[in-house]
């Protein structure tokens, strides 16, 4: 008698899908999206089988790959890895005010771009507008989807076909393999690089300026910093020699900070130093949603606004919301700002954090370093203080719900606490009781 194929014994999609056990979730999720996680259930259950292995319980293979595919694939994670605004985390956290803006205007219609007083078409970007003007004392802002994309706007509405001239100490590259000499090319700018990497004098813009140059962009050193036999013309030099030859200056800040915040240049600094467009970003020191921030003279800023990419660059309605939200606490002081919090708050209130998480975990309490993190202030360190726990805790702690990312050092997992909050303590270590099962 032929031995008997496992393979053979494994049902079709449809008997598996129309299983009793599986009744219940037909119902709730429909048919197609139940077969569809039966035939992922029977790939694997081959697989097993090929290799030696049971089918298993494939009414619960099913049923666990229908939750699989149910589960959001954004999710939540508690930020304990000290770096506070953290690029692959979402960067900065969004203020509660900031939220309550988002839910009002997600929730129902909005005057997105409707002018009520008026009772006709309204621009979107008249819901910020003031608030930036007020805060950085330019003449007129515009809002896009990021930074990148509020350079790439400025050199096409300011410079196409035209030349723009920049230091090749500032030909950077940000995030992601973005770089500087990629955004000019695709804006239609045409690049003259002037200087060296570490020293570019004011005359080596003037000797460069042409009949086709009409912009002189100075991008700040955001990511890294150049450090011994080093030089840069001032903002405010480089706009006065703007000025001369009738170009406009484009600063790219990067960052996007509104106060004073260790080393780092404002928004306001440098329109007040002379430059006529200045870019930056809104979810890093400002502390805001994913956003480009142009401000400066109104005409440049108007040109801007009629160029075509505009419209394909241009944020939504949740993301004005969110901006609006986080400018507003501005106005106040801006100790509502949850980056600016962490990056200032004292040691004590982070030890205290630390030691409370410790005694609920058995952990222990360490000294270590926190970092501002997403190409903001490179070599600025922030004294922190983490729980210290086993290493092996680091998988499952990233495995759980919510997540929990720390960082892992000399064979110890660390939770820095300046990254979280107070009321994520107890939930942090709720996931550590998790995690050791």
């Amino acid at each position: 008698m032929a031995p008997s194929n496992p393979l053979r014994e494994l049902p079709s999609v449809d008997e598996l899908a129309g299983s009793p056990g599986l009744e219940a979730l037909v119902e709730l999720h429909g048919r197609p999206l139940v077969v569809a996680a039966a035939r992922v259930a029977l790939e694997r259950a081959r697989e097993d089988v090929k290799a030696g292995f049971p089918a298993g319980d494939l009414v619960a293979r099913t049923a666990g790959e229908v939750e699989a595919r149910q589960r959001p694939s954004l999710q939540r994670v508690l930020n304990a890895t000290g770096v506070v605004v953290h690029t692959n985390l979402g960067r900065a956290p969004l203020a509660e005010a900031a939220l309550a803006r988002v839910h009002e205007i997600a929730v129902g219609y909005s005057n997105l771009e409707y002018d009520v007083e008026a009772g006709s078409r309204g621009s979107r970007q008249d819901h910020v507008a003031a608030l930036l003007r007020e805060l950085t004392g330019a003449e007129a802002a515009l809002v896009v989807n990021n930074n990148a994309a509020a350079v790439l706007l400025a050199l096409a509405a300011l410079a196409e076909r035209r030349e723009v001239i920049v230091s090749r100490g500032e030909l950077i590259e940000i995030g992601d393999g973005f770089r500087i000499p990629d955004v000019l090319a695709r804006s239609g700018a045409l690049l003259v690089e002037v200087g060296t990497t570490n020293r570019t004098r004011l005359a080596d813009y003037e000797r460069a300026v042409g009949d086709r140059t009409t912009v002189l962009l100075r991008v700040h050193q955001s990511n890294f910093r150049l450090v011994g036999f080093t030089e840069q013309p001032r903002a405010r030099d480089l706009a006065r020699l703007a000025d001369r030859h009738g170009l406009a200056l484009v600063e790219d800040l990067g960052s996007g900070a509104l106060v004073e915040t260790a080393d780092e240049p404002t928004v306001a600094a440098s329109i007040e130093a002379g430059a006529h467009v200045v870019t930056f970003s809104g979810d890093k020191l400002l502390g805001g949603p994913q956003a480009g921030i142009a401000v400066g003279r109104a005409d440049l800023i108007e040109r801007m606004r009629r160029h075509p990419l505009q419209r394909a660059l241009r944020p939504d309605k949740l993301t004005l919301a969110a901006l609006e939200g986080t400018l507003a606490l501005y106005q106040a002081g801006a100790d509502q700002v949850p980056v600016l919090r962490m990056l200032t708050e004292s040691d004590e209130a982070v030890r205290a954090r630390a030691e409370r998480l410790a005694e609920l975990t058995g952990g222990t309490v360490e000294v270590t370093t926190a970092r501002p993190g997403g190409g903001a202030l490179p070599v600025t360190e922030i004294a922190s203080y983490a729980c210290a726990l086993p290493v092996e805790l680091a998988e499952p702690l990233r495995r759980g719900e919510p997540a929990v990312i720390g960082i892992v050092r000399e064979g110890t997992l660390l939770l820095d606490c300046r990254t979280l909050v107070d009321a994520e303590v107890e939930e942090a270590a709720a996931a550590v009781r998790a995690a050791r099962g």
